[in-house]
């Protein structure tokens, strides 16, 4: 979603059981956060300077803490709530799912009329009430060095080190941090000498791991590197490749489905492999290993639409959970947007959302145009002056022009990096496809913070109003702002809210957007580079594959199969099309392949 957008979600959520996941990567958000929320537990805010030592991790740490004490606090207030119409209590039991035990309970204790009876089950469901987690992000690649006045590199200073850091320091319990974007050695590294990350007297992990993967290999190998430190991986959170929000990172053709169904068939071998690599670095350690694997859960998430579609991906694939990001955008409850901004996420349509080319880190980027930041780009871009100023730095690691890492985004290297286009006499339009590239991309620091600097009234970064937002492709199916509670009703069943009547399934609109990434990718195919066509051909063979693994997948699609069936056939038709323009010897799968 976004640095802010999610920054506070869990003071807004959690009391009601809900888990959401906050990035720790900007500091000064997090700093600015600290002293908008410490005044409304009437506490002194204290500034934690950039003068004290280690400044980043003990900013972190406090705002972790200052929302765990705000959480508790409005846990502890609904406990003493009375059930009766409106109340926090009874929204905190309305919202949870019909097949809970405690909602089972809670449907019995509304309906008796003994009041012994009322009075006992009332007592057993405040007991019950548990927040929500806090969990946290920290995007592996964003993990820019940081120096002393001398020059010199902080050991263990980089920003995601010390973000790491920042986390493990808190007093969050039962809590997750999430790492995404790929393999980071260093940090990984790192993890090893973090005790609260190893489990406890007990054996269990308070503060658990979690790795966001995108294929059954990704999760194999990080699983199995981090075992070899001693870090256990409690969850794989496995995301569409393309069909969900921020940076995107596609895969080579495959496909959610039969990804799924890769998981679902290797579980339990990838549990056991990591417990004998991660049992035998607890032994080596001197730690009493494990009689058994603790627990790892599974994952999914990306372009979720309805409840169909989420109990297809329990019930089938046997996810444990599912993850709900774009929608949750639109519902001011949960999320900290701007009345702007908001208003054009509800607004948006299929041409409004882009696979940009925007971020800074040179990976593909989903982006809603016609925001602030958006503008302000363009209109610098038209002054001859692209580029924004760089006061954060969090994705300075550009050295292509000079020794310290600058900024792509930056009005320094955008200066250069266009005077060295110029100087090389290029043709016009492969001129204007490179200058495009340089131009489109922006500042996510300042434009994915700016929304909670508007929405509380705070002084904006640097003094700039630029706000960008990152969601899914999804969001064009929601066009509503509503309630925690209807969005709630409309993932577990009871009641959809209004959506985009000719929404295709959630597998079939992945399956669109690598068709169309495809498609973009081959503009740039030179007849002759057998490397990229073997790359192509491959491809478009696993995409093949997985319309085959579709089309005979039993229960997929139960309200709308003809539907499904249809948009396969077209969805085929275009890859075959794709294929004959541009020569690219396929062979076609005559039976359901899973990868």
């Amino acid at each position: 979603m976004g640095l802010a957008y999610t920054i506070d979600s869990p003071v807004k959520v959690a009391q009601y059981g809900i888990a959401s996941v906050v990035s720790i990567v900007e500091d000064k958000l997090v700093e600015m956060m600290r002293s908008y929320y410490y005044p409304t537990i009437k506490q002194e805010y204290k500034p934690i300077t950039e003068q004290e030592p280690d400044y980043r991790a003990k900013r972190i740490t406090d705002y972790l803490n200052l929302m765990n004490t705000i959480v508790h606090q409005q846990v502890d207030k609904i406990k003493k709530t009375a059930f009766e119409a409106g109340s926090e209590i009874v929204k905190y039991f309305e919202m949870l799912p019909e097949d809970s035990k405690i909602k089972k309970l809670y449907r019995e204790m509304m309906s008796t009329t003994d009041q012994s009876l009322k009075s006992m089950l009332e007592a057993k469901l405040r007991a019950y009430i548990k927040p929500g987690s806090i969990d946290v992000n920290i995007m592996t690649k964003v993990d820019r060095n940081t120096f002393t006045k001398e020059g010199a590199v902080i050991e263990n200073g980089s920003d995601a080190v010390t973000a790491l850091r920042g986390y493990v320091k808190s007093d969050l319990v039962n809590s997750s941090v999430v790492f995404s974007a790929g393999m980071n050695p260093r940090l990984f590294n790192y993890m090893e000498s973090c005790h609260e990350l190893h489990e406890n007297e007990n054996g269990v992990f308070a503060k658990k791991v979690v790795i966001k993967v995108s294929d059954y290999r990704s999760a194999l190998i990080q699983g199995k590197y981090l075992a070899k430190k001693g870090i256990w991986v409690s969850e794989f959170r496995i995301e569409s490749g393309l069909n969900c929000g921020g940076h995107a990172f596609a895969t080579d053709g495959y496909l959610m489905g039969p990804i799924l169904e890769e998981f679902k068939s290797k579980r339990d071998e990838l549990t056991e492999s990591l417990f004998e690599i991660y049992n035998a670095a607890l032994q080596k350690s001197n730690k009493e290993p494990f009689a058994a694997p603790p627990a790892i859960l599974f994952s999914a998430q990306g372009g979720i639409g309805d409840f169909e579609e989420d109990s297809f991906l329990h019930d089938y694939y046997n996810i444990d959970s599912t993850g709900w990001g774009t929608p949750f955008l639109l519902v001011p409850e949960a999320t900290t947007v701007d009345d702007d901004t908001l208003q054009k996420l509800s607004n948006a349509k299929i041409e409004n959302i882009v696979l940009s080319k925007n971020s800074p880190l040179g990976v593909r980027f989903h982006y809603l145009k016609g925001t602030t930041a958006d503008e302000i780009k363009q209109a610098r871009i038209q002054k001859g002056k692209p580029g924004s100023p760089c006061s954060e730095k969090l994705l300075a690691f550009n050295t292509e022009f000079t020794e310290m890492p600058i900024c792509t985004a930056s009005f320094k290297y955008q200066r250069l990096k266009i005077a060295q286009l110029q100087s090389l006499n290029l043709p016009a339009d492969e001129y204007e496809k490179q200058l495009s590239d340089v131009t489109a991309k922006e500042c996510l620091c300042v434009g994915l913070s700016n929304t909670a600097s508007i929405k509380y009234d705070q002084p904006f970064f640097n003094k700039r109003y630029d706000v960008n937002v990152c969601p899914g492709p999804n969001i064009i199916n929601f066009s509503e702002v509503v309630s925690l509670q209807a969005m709630a009703d409309h993932i577990y069943g009871r009641k959809e809210i209004s959506m985009n009547k000719n929404r295709p399934h959630m597998f079939i609109a992945e399956l669109r957007l690598y068709v169309d990434y495809i498609a973009n990718e081959l503009t740039d195919y030179k007849e002759g580079d057998e490397k990229r066509k073997k790359y192509f051909e491959s491809f478009f063979q696993q995409l093949f594959n997985g319309i085959d693994y579709y089309r005979t997948l039993p229960g997929v699609a139960a309200s709308n199969k003809e539907k499904f069936l249809s948009d396969l056939e077209i969805a085929e038709q275009d890859l075959v099309a794709l294929c004959q323009q541009y020569e690219l010897a396929v062979a076609r799968a005559e039976a359901a392949v899973v990868a």
